[in-house]
């Protein structure tokens, strides 16, 4: 359902790294994280550049205000997205570089993410003027190119960048459905609050959309596992499709949601006799909306019968 609208990379990758950010330089950078006290850490409002000569805005990602332990003064932590391939983005990521300094007087530690799938090619990671054979300016820049890193790499890494991000690294067709498990695994064993969880399963799930045959080989690699995992898992993919629902039913939507209702039913109670189900298919987009909130309850086929029961739905 999310594949027929646009996705707004910038925004999705902007909440996840300012919601997790100290677990991000974990991950990538722990040297700096070891530095940094972490009570001092402050987002800084949105930087807009404007570039003269083009006439285009441009507007900073994520701008960190941060001090680095035995270090009075402050630092500034520039981490900027970018989804598609950019040539000469090096002068861009200096033009920002140039004009924080320049605005704050603080140093600044640039790094890019990249997010793209393709090419994958290394991203250069300095940006260099030369006049004849002197070079006049070398500015580096930290990258992270994620189509260039192996997500087993990060399988049993404790982190919840790492369980968001393996859904944008490197992962062979044949590996989806196991990738988008794994990144589930991860995220159930981090035990975090309900709406942090949300925030990393919904970007699992925009980034590693399965089709038809991938769902199904992931249902049956999630049978495999460890029984509170499978708990937590599901109750995770539930709510995936009970947002699914909710958006078929809002946006008059019919057959997608009344298909998701009978594949939430599968998952509560198993296979249904074909009466119910022709029961179901007749239901009204208000009483199939009922039937969604009725359903998490539901533990055997008996439930479902009583509720069509008495909801008055004739066989």
């Amino acid at each position: 359902m999310r594949s027929t609208t646009i996705i707004d990379h910038d925004r999705l990758f902007k909440e996840l790294l300012s919601t997790f950010f100290v677990e991000f330089l974990e991950l990538f950078f722990s040297d700096l994280r070891t530095g940094l006290v972490h009570d001092s850490v402050r987002f800084l409002d949105k930087e807009i550049f404007t570039d003269v000569t083009s006439g285009e805005r441009y507007e900073a990602d994520l701008v960190v205000q941060a001090q680095m332990r035995g270090q009075e003064s402050f630092v500034l932590i520039h981490v900027e997205h970018q989804a598609q391939a950019q040539a000469d983005f090096g002068r861009r990521m200096f033009r920002y570089f140039a004009r924080l300094h320049d605005r704050y007087a603080l140093p600044v530690y640039p790094i890019v993410l990249f997010s793209y799938a393709r090419p994958r090619c290394p991203e250069p990671t300095v940006y260099r003027v030369i006049f004849g054979d002197w070079v006049i300016l070398e500015f580096q820049y930290r990258v992270i190119q994620l189509n260039r890193l192996r997500w087993r790499d990060f399988v049993r890494r404790p982190n919840p960048i790492a369980s968001a991000l393996m859904a944008k690294m490197a992962i062979a067709p044949v590996d989806r459905p196991r990738v988008k498990l794994e990144c589930l695994r991860l995220l159930a064993t981090l035990r975090l609050d309900p709406a942090r969880t949300r925030l990393i399963s919904g970007f699992i799930d925009t980034y590693l959309q399965l089709n038809a045959h991938e769902a199904t080989q992931f249902q049956t690699q999630l049978a495999q596992a460890q029984l509170q995992e499978q708990e937590v898992v599901m109750e995770i993919v539930t709510s995936w499709m009970r947002e699914g629902i909710q958006q078929g039913l809002q946006q008059g939507r019919h057959e997608e949601a009344l298909m998701l209702v009978l594949r939430l039913l599968q998952r509560r109670v198993g296979s249904l006799d074909t009466v119910y189900e022709e029961q179901i298919r007749r239901l009204s987009l208000e009483a199939l909306e009922a039937l969604s909130e009725a359903l998490l309850d539901f533990t055997q086929v008996a439930d479902v019968a009583t509720w069509l029961q008495a909801h008055q739905v004739p066989s």
